[in-house]
């Protein structure tokens, strides 16, 4: 089967002009002419590859300025690409900003059918579907009074129902599923999965990550216009939430206050993040049996915590420890050096302490791995981070804390086990 959307090597470029532009005649020759040039350029997208069947339904996830919304314009055919090509097969639906092209002082009525047109449909079509669109947004009371008297939640009603009734071959969506009330935005979800089930090829941007992991088949997540991941919704939702939290977690000691505790020791108070920074833990990474990096197991996984360190003076025999904790902060796993046969007499520069776990046999649930650096009789952290790696445990008993190895056995000599099918 052809795919419904092939996009190949995708760039686009943006200008960027200087903050005091002028934007008149008089404030050019008040200025001069030389603010009217662009003082630099930059990619909103670079090298975007994917294509996408008819049926499948792909979200699209990512911080602002990420170019989310660019790419859908560019799938949808306003503006063109720098770079690469952009080919969709058939009628495309574009929800990228509902209520562009309404008028005020139409009707509702009129503004069905001016919208209508637009989007590619005669004026024999609208007409033909007009009853449906007015019903489908609950507008029947309103549809011949003018758009200035309608408020924002009718006027978003309205223009949906106008995009979804064009039957389109492409749906492109752009944060526009929260419209109206619960009942009206599970009809809109469920009039878009008609779409799906026949044949609709769909791409949406939304910051919903629930909403994604609901309705998606696959998730294309991009970062300052590249691609960083694609796959399935579950997986790239969770590698796209753990690189959020320790991106916006772990902040610049400077921008944080410092205390001076009771023994004369300074520490960096941060977000999430505490301790005197004097061994500092540089990175720490959550890796799989083949020491690849993770944000999600099944439950009986082999892990890796790989702490990497930093120490800007000799320090005397330091402990490291280890807390796994869920996300209400109860302790599941909580151990340190001290506990254990290994140990530093004194560490300096940089180096590595690894924690293996052959097996992590945690039921079902989301778990942070919190991990520090403390001075060798716990007097205080050197650097401490809470709640910044966290990671996804699938399968097990959601019911238990535990899933540990087990089996069902009968050893009675006088019953036998019955089964049922």
């Amino acid at each position: 089967m052809d795919a419904a959307i092939v996009v190949n090597q995708l760039g686009k470029q943006y200008r960027q002009f200087h903050p005091d532009r002028p934007h008149t005649f008089i404030e050019t020759l008040a200025k001069g002419f030389r603010r009217l040039h662009p003082t630099d350029r930059f990619w909103a997208l670079r090298d975007v590859s994917f294509s996408i069947a008819p049926g499948r339904m792909v979200g699209v996830i990512g911080s602002n300025g990420a170019g989310k919304s660019t790419l859908l314009r560019l799938v949808g055919g306003v503006g063109r690409p720098d770079e690469g090509t952009v080919h969709a097969s058939g009628r495309i639906g574009a929800l990228l900003e509902l209520g562009t092209g309404f008028h005020p002082e139409l009707t509702g009525r009129e503004n069905v059918f001016v919208s209508g047109i637009i989007s590619g449909l005669t004026r024999a079509d609208v007409r033909e579907r007009f009853d449906d669109i007015v019903a489908f947004a609950e507008l029947e009371a309103f549809i011949d009074s003018p758009l200035r008297t309608y408020s924002t939640g009718m006027q978003m009603r309205l223009a949906f129902s106008v995009a979804v009734h064009i039957e389109p071959d492409i749906l492109l969506v752009d944060e526009v599923l929260a419209v109206g009330d619960v009942a009206f935005q599970q009809k809109c979800l469920d009039r878009i999965a008609q779409f799906q089930a026949n044949g609709c090829a769909i791409l949406l941007v939304t910051h919903d990550l629930s909403l994604v992991r609901e309705l998606c088949d696959e998730v294309i997540w991009l970062h300052r216009g590249q691609i960083m991941g694609r796959g399935p919704a579950q997986v790239i939702t969770t590698e796209y939430t753990a690189d959020m939290l320790t991106e916006s977690k772990m902040r610049t000691p400077a921008n944080y206050p410092t205390i001076v505790t009771p023994s004369g020791t300074h520490l960096k108070v941060m977000e999430n993040r505490f301790g005197s920074l004097e061994l500092a833990l540089e990175q720490v990474q959550l890796l799989d049996g083949l020491n690849r990096p993770i944000t999600s197991i099944n439950s009986g996984d082999p892990v890796r915590i790989a702490l990497t360190y930093r120490a800007n003076r000799p320090i005397p025999d330091p402990i490291f420890g280890l807390t796994i904790t869920d996300e209400s902060g109860e302790i599941y796993y909580d151990e340190s050096i001290a506990g254990s046969a290994l140990g530093f007499e004194r560490i300096t520069g940089t180096g590595q302490v690894v924690i293996d776990f052959e097996r992590l046999d945690l039921s079902d649930g989301t778990y942070f791995f919190d991990v520090g650096i403390y001075e060798r009789n716990w007097s205080h952290a050197f650097d401490y981070h809470w709640h910044v790696y966290p990671l996804r445990v699938y399968g097990g008993n959601s019911k238990s804390i535990l899933w540990p190895p087990h089996q069902w056995r009968c050893v009675s000599a006088e019953a036998e086990p019955t089964h049922e099918s």
